[in-house]
């Protein structure tokens, strides 16, 4: 018999969850990348942190060894189980991984628990119009916690794992017999906020316990049938798909190759399972056979009637259940073009450009910017301003004076160079790649502002200028190009011809960088320091290529709904 289900599988690729209890070839797993050992590291450093803090504030929880312990500490009814050990073996083949449970009630002598998780993201965000129950690390019950209005739970991949982690704990409870009668389950978030959940509704479409079951049911078959494959010569359970987990998943180039040469329809992003299940229905089997579909066609789906005694082209019928099926065609056309495509005229394409031009980026860690980068382009000659890259940074410790200080520098620069081309009649022009981050650091280094720092004011007036003095280039291109893909710097810029220096160019691989920057011996913390400043440096150089081939060669690209 297969082991446990776990709650991180609930969500995860079918033919991962097969090919994890046994594959059908010779496997063997590649070593982990230093991203996600440090992911990894990061997360459970703030479990065991977490862990500990509670421990002193609770100290009658209790922490039980294992399976039996957990039992008896259920029946018991003790108030707080940290670390708990979980599992429904006689029914759910089922493992629960949560870091605590909190005693809420009774039922028919039974004491009743709602489980507890301790992750390393956000929950929730800016929402004018809905609320959010919180509680406190030192009042853990639902009962003791209040609703705060203006925040609602975000639309991400890690908290629809995290409410389905909760789902999977509440059904293995269940099977106990121990289960929170009102559904209800708690976030603790990266900053040690707690958040309660009641998942019984559909108030968490994503993540709720009707979700959860469909989800388990797919996978307690496949796992059932995997018991089959192995022990009587059943055919292997499942096939290989495309997952949004497969760059990170073991099996990814395994997988890849074998849809490669298949020209597979599910590696057209980001199509979801049952997307790729009712494309393969209706014959489309292939990104080339997608791509020849007619886009505007499934895009008048769902407005035009259709008559059920005539024949219908399969877009007709897709596009009524595949939402946006039309970009899914568009998306196979530029695979099938092995370009970007255009969404606008040629003589629409491109980007504003100015007599003073700055290409702007900045790096942080955590939740606070320790460096801003900008690159300037000088095309008609102004006095004051000079060519080339600038670095405002600082290397000491990173808080909220350091963070206001760094973006004050760079701020009075920017103003300078901006005064300079208005005093002499010169255009000015500042660019960045998606305008949310660096809109968030600024917002955060001016709350408060420092005395002699800018103010929101002042940020809005930059912003708001016209002709636009401040353009997100992601804007830009997502309105002029379609992409077989992600639509991010790297993609692009690369399509535009630019190389990065380093050869590891990532987000997530400068965090490493910034810690070995930072805490690191001086050899290797000085050449992490340049390996950041030249990265950030390749980041603004990297826009700047992308602004040039929107306004020159991208125009000579086809346009998405020119026939292949």
């Amino acid at each position: 018999m297969s082991e446990y289900l776990r709650s991180d599988e609930i969500l995860a690729c079918v033919h991962r969850v097969a090919l994890s209890r046994g594959a059908p070839f010779d496997f063997v797993s590649p070593p982990e990348t230093p991203e996600m050992a440090r992911r990894r590291e990061s997360a459970r450093e703030h479990r065991r942190s977490t862990l500990n803090l509670l421990r002193q504030l609770h100290p009658e929880a209790v922490t039980p060894p294992s399976r039996d312990a957990t039992s008896t500490a259920l029946q018991a009814g003790v108030e707080i189980i940290l670390s708990p050990r979980l599992s429904d073996d006689r029914v759910g083949r089922r493992s629960a991984a949560v870091q605590a449970l909190v005693r809420v009630g009774r039922v028919h002598e039974r004491f009743t628990y709602a489980p507890l998780l301790i992750k390393n993201h956000e929950v929730v965000e800016s929402a004018s119009t809905r609320r959010t129950l919180t509680g406190s690390l030192e009042q853990l019950r639902p009962s003791e916690a209040q609703y705060l209005d203006g925040v609602g739970t975000r639309a991400t991949l890690p908290m629809t794992r995290s409410g389905l982690s909760l789902a999977h704990a509440l059904r293995v409870l269940g099977a106990l017999g121990h289960a929170d009668a009102a559904s209800r389950g708690a976030v603790i978030d990266r900053q040690r906020r707690l958040w309660w959940f009641d998942l019984e509704g559909d108030n968490y479409a994503r993540f709720n316990l009707a979700r959860y079951d469909q989800l388990y049911e797919e996978r307690l078959n496949v796992v059932t049938a995997h018991d089959a494959w192995r022990t009587s010569g059943a055919p292997f359970p499942t096939a290989p798909y495309w997952h949004r987990d497969c760059p990170e998943c073991p099996y990814g180039e395994h997988c890849e190759e074998q849809l490669n040469a298949l020209d597979d329809v599910s590696l057209v992003r980001f199509t979801s399972f049952d997307q790729q299940l009712l494309l393969r229905e209706h014959h489309v089997e292939t990104r080339a056979l997608l791509a020849r579909l007619d886009p505007m066609r499934a895009r008048h789906a769902r407005t035009r009637p259709l008559n059920p005694l005539e024949p219908h082209q399969p877009e007709e019928v897709l596009g009524r259940t595949i939402d946006k099926l039309d970009d899914l065609i568009y998306r196979a056309r530029a695979h099938a073009r092995g370009s970007s495509l255009r969404i606008v005229t040629a003589e629409d394409m491109g980007c504003a450009t100015a007599d003073v031009e700055v290409d702007v980026d900045m790096e942080s860690y955590e939740d606070a910017t320790y460096l801003w980068g900008a690159s300037v382009s000088v095309n008609v000659a102004t006095s004051g301003v000079e060519e080339g890259y600038h670095a405002f940074v600082n290397w000491d410790r990173l808080d909220h004076h350091a963070e206001a200080t760094i973006f004050r520098d760079f701020w009075v620069w920017l103003d300078g160079v901006r005064g300079a081309c208005h005093d002499q009649g010169r255009t000015f022009a500042a660019y960045c790649f998606w305008a949310q981050a660096e809109d968030g650091a600024m917002n955060r280094a001016v709350t408060p502002p420092l005395s002699d720092g800018p103010t929101t004011t002042e940020l809005s007036e930059f912003r708001r200028a016209q002709p636009a003095q401040w353009i997100d280039l992601h804007d830009v291109a997502k309105r002029q190009l379609q992409t077989e893909g992600p639509l991010g710097l790297k993609q692009l810029a690369t399509a535009a011809g630019f190389r990065w220096r380093d050869v590891n160019p990532s987000g997530e691989a400068s965090i490493q960088w910034y810690e070995e920057a930072t805490r690191a011996d001086e050899s290797v913390s000085r050449a992490a320091r340049a390996r950041l400043v030249a990265y950030n440096e390749d980041d603004c150089r990297a826009t700047k290529a992308l602004r040039d081939w929107l306004n020159g060669e991208a125009r000579l690209l086809p346009h998405r709904d020119d026939s292949l």
